[in-house]
């Protein structure tokens, strides 16, 4: 039985990490984060996460080569068998073709797209609100708390992130537009990418995402 490898792509703000958690859960599939993979390397002190010490210590970035490594190291366990989700991976083009490289060719590779415009974006990540207690999310417009900046769990004051302002949404949507938009492209080009709507409700768009794997695996 082959691979399935799912990759999600999005701006940020387009709902990527909910549905991210979903399809892993639904699918049955790790939901393998390339942050979640730094950290684990470097805290058991492994090989992989010396040679990346060594370049950190010295402010330098990562090699792509060294954090695909990382990542097949991961993928190479037996929870993978079935296939994996990536969270994060690929950000650019570079990361995408070294990916590729290292792929067998036998995986079903399926990547989703969740399109949703800038302005529905500066409004989702400048209205979250979120409290320090309990982690519930909340959203001035979409998801408001009954009494205004009162967790309705358990009743903390809810806070909003320090970057979650509309200058700096806009300086991180510059930067996916500059650098990981075009892996959209290359994916295009080289297996196909669904589209979905990021701007329906939620269970819409998981919905059609599961759509899209299926499609993709039959």
């Amino acid at each position: 039985m082959s691979q399935t490898v799912l990759i999600l792509l999005g701006a940020p703000g387009a709902g990527k990490g909910t549905q991210a958690t979903r399809l892993a859960e639904s699918r049955r599939l790790p939901h393998i984060s390339t942050g979640d993979l730094f950290r684990l390397n470097l805290t058991q002190g492994t090989e992989l996460g010396k040679q990346a010490s060594k370049f950190m210590d010295q402010g330098r970035l990562v090699p792509d080569s060294l954090v695909i490594d990382m990542l097949f190291d991961r993928v190479s366990q037996d929870d993978c068998s079935s296939g994996y989700l990536l969270d994060g991976f690929p950000r650019t083009v570079a990361q995408a073709e070294a990916l590729q490289e290292r792929l067998g060719g036998g995986e079903a590779l399926v990547v989703i797209d969740l399109q949703v415009p800038d302005h529905l974006i500066v409004e989702r990540i400048v209205g979250r609100l979120s409290c320090p207690e309990c982690g519930a999310i909340f959203h001035t417009s979409f998801n408001p708390p009954v009494k205004p900046g009162t967790c309705d769990s358990c009743q903390a004051a809810l806070t909003q992130r320090a970057d979650d302002t509309a200058e700096v949404v806009q300086t991180r949507l510059s930067a996916y537009y500059e650098q990981t938009a075009p892996v959209a492209d290359f994916y295009r080009q080289s297996c196909g990418v669904c589209v979905v709507d990021g701007t329906n409700l939620p269970d819409e768009v998981f919905k059609a995402c599961q759509e899209c794997v299926t499609e993709a695996a039959a």
